[in-house]
Order: structure tokens, then sequence, then C-alpha cells
């Protein structure tokens, strides 16, 4: 058995309304425990270890330190009255239906509350034995509970013990940018109870609203030094462009060139569709469910990773395995063609007019400039692709994933990462790198370095926006795990941004 009198109290004592004890037997609250538990546990549970897991929840701590059995109290700053601020969703307070949110507590155990602080109601719950008996004055106009679940993905990080404002800290929940929430509760216009998905919690945790987050993130970005940030440049007047998504050598050397130049020479552009500062204005960005019905166009399939990583090899290699099913993109140039080149096999040959045209009507994913000419990669290029029947496999940079993550290309982010430094010295010891100024020479310390680096910073940034990621340990399996996610992607429901299939159903 439980020998701790405060847990007992935790579960025998429970906020009643009037002479009403609400008092469960602890054998039937472990029961429900071990009902929850189950759902994520397959193996058999012995009772120490369900015990160790039940006491480490940060659900139950939640609970114990609000010590309401689920909800939080708050107290009127004029009349002194102690009120239920709000009742944690599928905590005991909200399923026993007992306890409502703007409630007033006027007695515990027979004594007022009225006139202390919350955290003197809570001392006195701790310190009491036995049963708690609690009177409330019921809420008259009690809100009709008409709660729409929502499912987001966060694009922001949160930590409510870093947050003061927070009402009850034990009570929030932390997250990551790129984790999937349950809002189940939105009823509070600053603070939103939610779950994490997957989740085996019965028990909800306070995140800040949608407009609460956001201005806390303005009242951060503000906060920091500031750094000039460039959306737009003209065509004319750049030296370096970026490799975009061919698999031309001159391409590649495009990138390392452009990457290496610094930020004042910076030729990277990308097709622009919406803010540059988008966590900042949508923190929350809504997800629903989605499958590909196997007459839509198949989504598109967009490689992102490191310089060095192998990104570029492996798409190539992909599209050398099955090129029936898989299909690059071809991309524009403003070069002279060669002889032996056919205009829409290796690129499509365009003068710079048209090529300033199509940039200025924004037609490119992602475009650049390398040895005075420009090569890019237009929108159409891709749609040529996904319109034949074929999956388009391309690589980008991370700042253009928002231009693939669209309702029309429903694009599937897979991010591929290096593995250790050790590692990498192992597979890569006769691998050749593209630089500057040689073609290819066999990879130094500072590139393994560099590339480590990169990717730290990549999935920094862009992590909320994976689909997938892998770890290229080696071409071989590294190809078989890519096969796999572009399977994923085209025939297993993912989680996509809501408006992605809504103005679809509008129609």
């Amino acid at each position: 058995g439980l020998g701790s009198s405060s847990f007992q109290d935790f579960y025998n004592g429970f906020p009643t309304k009037g002479s009403t004890v609400f008092n469960p037997s602890l054998r039937q609250i472990l029961s429900d425990v071990v009902e929850e538990v189950k759902h994520s546990i397959d193996k058999e549970i012995n009772g120490a270890e369900l015990l160790y897991s039940l006491l480490n929840a940060p659900w139950l701590k939640s609970l114990l330190k609000v010590s309401l059995g689920g909800a939080t109290i708050k107290r009127n700053g004029i009349t002194g009255e102690i009120f239920v601020a709000r009742v944690i969703h599928g905590g005991l307070a909200d399923r026993s239906g007992l306890l409502h949110a703007g409630d007033r507590i006027t007695e515990v155990n027979g004594y007022s509350v009225d006139g202390l602080e919350p955290e003197q109601v809570i001392e006195r719950l701790a310190r009491s034995q036995g049963t708690l008996m609690f009177k409330v004055v019921p809420i008259t106009d009690r809100p009709v509970n008409n709660q729409t679940i929502l499912y987001v993905r966060a694009m922001a990080d949160y930590s409510p013990q870093q947050d003061p404002a927070i009402p009850c800290a034990e009570a929030g929940m932390d997250f990551r940018k790129g984790d999937l929430l349950e809002i189940v509760d939105q009823s509070d216009t600053l603070w939103w109870q939610a779950k994490k998905l997957p989740s085996t919690s019965a028990c909800a945790g306070l995140i800040p609203s949608t407009n609460l987050l956001r201005r806390k993130q303005k009242e951060f970005w503000w906060s920091q030094p500031y750094q000039p940030h460039t959306f737009f440049v003209t065509l004319h007047d750049q030296k370096y462009g970026i490799y975009l998504t061919g698999f031309r050598r001159s391409l590649r050397l495009c990138r390392r060139q452009s990457l290496s130049t610094g930020s004042s020479q910076q030729s990277f552009h990308t097709r622009c569709s919406g803010s540059g500062y988008g966590a900042l204005n949508n923190p929350y960005e809504e997800v629903v469910r989605y499958q590909r019905n196997p007459q839509d166009k198949h989504r598109l399939v967009a490689l992102v990773g490191p310089s060095g990583v192998g990104v570029n090899e492996l798409r190539r290699r992909l599209i050398e395995i099955n090129p029936v099913t898989f299909q690059g993109a071809v991309a524009h140039t403003t070069r002279a063609a060669r002889s032996y080149e056919e205009s829409g096999k290796e690129y499509h040959f365009i003068n710079r007019e048209l090529f300033e045209n199509m940039v200025y009507s924004n037609r490119f994913l992602e475009y650049g400039a390398y040895k005075g000419h420009f090569y890019g990669t237009s929108l159409d290029a891709v749609k040529d692709v996904l319109n034949s029947g074929r999956i388009c496999v391309i690589d980008i940079e991370p700042h253009a994933i928002q231009s693939v993550r669209t309702h029309e290309l429903k694009a599937y982010i897979i991010y591929v990462k290096p593995p250790t430094a050790e590692r990498m010295k192992e597979t890569r010891k006769d691998a050749q790198i593209t630089t500057n100024y040689y073609v290819n020479r066999p990879f130094k310390e500072e590139d393994f370095q560099e590339m480590e680096e990169a990717a730290r910073k990549m999935e920094s940034q862009y992590c909320q926006f994976f689909d997938s990621v892998m770890v290229n340990d080696g071409l071989q399996d590294s190809c078989v795990q890519l096969l796999r996610a572009v399977r994923r992607a085209q025939d297993e429901p993912q989680w996509v941004p809501a408006n992605w299939i809504r103005p679809t159903e509008e129609f």
C-alpha cells in the first residue's frame, strides 16, 4: 500500500459542494490509472514499476502541487474571494464534474478562506488530514462546453518554468518546435489546455494562447540586437549564386561559392510565400490528418541537408533506381546550350530577359547565379513532373521550404542529417567534395566541422518543418531509408497544414 499520508490525502480529499463529499476509494483511483497506463505499455506491469512511473509523471506532480484535484484557483483582488480559475482537462475535478471555472470556494473543512491568498489555501490543504470538505458556491451562468478539439504543430519553443506570467508553472506543459499538440480547451483567452501527441496522459497542461505566445515572441524578438534581413535582391551586380535543384556540377559549385562568400555576397533567392517571420505571426500551425487518394497527384518530395551530407547523391540514386517512378525537375538557365545538350532535357535554355520576367512573376522556387549565368528551378518544372504521374524529387536549401509547403505541391520535407564526426571520417575517407577552387578534393577535418555546425543551425531554425529525419550513415542503407520515407509520404496518413485541405473542400 501507499504509506504517505499526503498521498492518501490527495486521493481521498476532493472538492465538494454543499454537504456532499466526493470520496473515491484509493483502489478505484489506482484502477483508473492502471487502465490509462495500459494504453501505452504492452508488457506486464509490476506494482513497483507502476508506482515509480506514477509518482514521476509530470501530470500527477502538477495535480499534487495544484492540490485541488486538477483545478487552479485565483483571488479576487477587490473582494478577497477565492474562485476556481480553471479546471484542468482530464484531471480528477474535471472527470468528477463537481468543480467548474468560476465556482467560489468559501470554506475548507469548515474554515473560511475569504481574504486568504491562494498560497495560504494550498498550505491549509496540505496540512489537512483525512477527508477534505469544501464548501462551494456554484457559478450562476456556467458557460456551455462546446469546445472543438484543435490539432496544431508548434512553430516555437515554450517552457512554463521560464515563464513568470503563467498562473501555475507546475500545471504548464513545455513543448518544442515541431511538436504536435491536441488543444482541448480554448475557453481562456490567455491560457489554453493541451496534450502532446502521441499522449498517454489523461491530464492536459497549460500553454499560452496564440495571441499570448505571439506577444511573448515579439517582445523577445524586439529585445534582441538588430540584424538586417534581406528578402529580395535584384538580379543585377551579383557575383555568386547558389545551387538549387539540379544534378549539374555547375549548380553544385554555385551552392558552394554562395555559402562561402558570406552574407555580403549572398545571392540566394526563394519564391516569396508569406512573411519572413512566420513563427511570430503563427506560433501554432493548425494541422489535419491527410492521406493521399491514389487518384491524386503525388506529393512533392523535397530533401534538405547541410552541404556535403550527400543529399544530391541520394536524390540521384533514388531516381536512378526507378526512373519510371521518380524524376527531378529540369532547371532553367540563361547560359547557351552546348552542342550535345537538348533544351528541356539537361536544362530549359532561355534568355536573360525571360528569366528576369519569371523572377518578377514569382515563378521560381529558387534561383541564383554562377559564372555570369542564372539558374533556377521553376514551379512549372515541378508541376510538369507531378502532372506526368511521377514523384518529383528535388533538393532545396531550407530557406525555400516555405515555397514548397503549399496546398498545390503538398511537399513532404525529408531532412538528411550527418552521422557523428567519427562515422563521417570513416564513410567519407575516399569521397570527394566540390569546392570553389577544386572541382573535387578529399574531405578535410574542417569540412566535417562545418557540416556539423551547419546541421546544428539547420535543425535549430527549421526542424518544425521536417516531416521525416534520416541519418546518412551510408549510401546503401540511406537509399533504403529514403525509399521508405517516400512511400510513407504517398501512401500513409500524415499531419499536414489545415489550409492545404480546406481550400479544395470549399469548392
